[in-house]
């Protein structure tokens, strides 16, 4: 008990430090998951493109959080098109709530781990609130967490959704099949790769949560990144039928795009 109030006296005392220092930073201590996520909503954001000759102007692709400074945003590299159309002037950028609606950010590509399926945007203009990233050690097995973001995108408007889930295990991204016939490229080149461990998750979460945080339900601090398709599409090549697992990216690899 005494290490637990310790820990949230010393967390208070460093978002006071950082907001001192003019920095965004969402309220991260907290007793309760209800208290947790209503700090950890302000953070949350959609990924998109906008193109203003398109109809809906604005594509949803997945889920982001902030960080940093209040202008870096964390996502998935699969979430992040490959190509925008130049020459009708499509951006890339983040997608607030915005009253009944939703409001559009431009933002740079300024980072980019496809190894580990993270991308790392920059926004300009005012900061957002930030989440504190954890470190790798502070996740264990049968450990209980939580992640927000949007699992059904904009399709019945913009609200972040937060699902409890339980640290299951912690396993490699993918394993040698034992059939060559079941490997693709994309399973060859990852093969070929060092190894690195995931989180797989008792949770549900949808396509649109890729990139969302997964994060202490007690402090909010972010542990991993959810991955909905990257790590699925490697992990379960030899499962013909979805399996309900859902898997997240720790927090140490965000860390090293970050320092970047």
């Amino acid at each position: 008990m005494t290490r637990r109030l310790f820990g949230k006296k010393l967390a208070a005392v460093t978002v006071a430090a950082l907001a001192g220092a003019g920095l965004a930073i969402a309220p991260v201590v907290a007793a309760t998951l209800p208290q947790t996520v209503a700090g950890v909503k302000p953070s949350i954001v959609g990924i998109g493109t906008q193109m203003q000759t398109r109809s809906p102007a604005i594509v949803f692709s997945g889920t982001g959080f902030v960080v940093g400074d209040g202008l870096s945003i964390i996502t998935n590299a699969h979430v992040v098109p490959n190509e925008l159309d130049g020459a009708k002037l499509e951006k890339l950028g983040i997608v607030v709530p915005d009253g009944a609606g939703v409001r559009f950010r431009a933002a740079q590509l300024v980072g980019l781990d496809r190894q580990h399926d993270l991308a790392h945007l920059r926004i300009e203009g005012t900061p957002l609130p930030a989440l504190r990233l954890g470190n790798a050690g502070m996740a264990a097995e049968g450990q209980a967490l939580a992640f927000t973001g949007f699992p059904l995108g904009m399709v019945l408007g913009l609200y972040p959704a937060t699902h409890r889930a339980l640290l299951a295990a912690i396993t490699p991204v993918m394993q040698p099949s034992p059939n060559a016939r079941r490997l693709d490229a994309r399973a060859v080149v990852q093969l070929q790769r060092s190894p690195f461990s995931i989180y797989q998750l008792d949770g549900t979460a949808y396509p649109g949560n890729s990139g969302s945080p997964l994060y202490d339900p007690e402090t909010g601090q972010v542990l991993g990144v959810i991955n909905m398709v990257f790590v699925k599409g490697l992990k379960e090549t030899a499962i013909t039928a979805p399996s309900g697992i859902t898997y997240a990216i720790p927090v140490r690899h965000v860390q090293e795009l970050l320092e970047r």
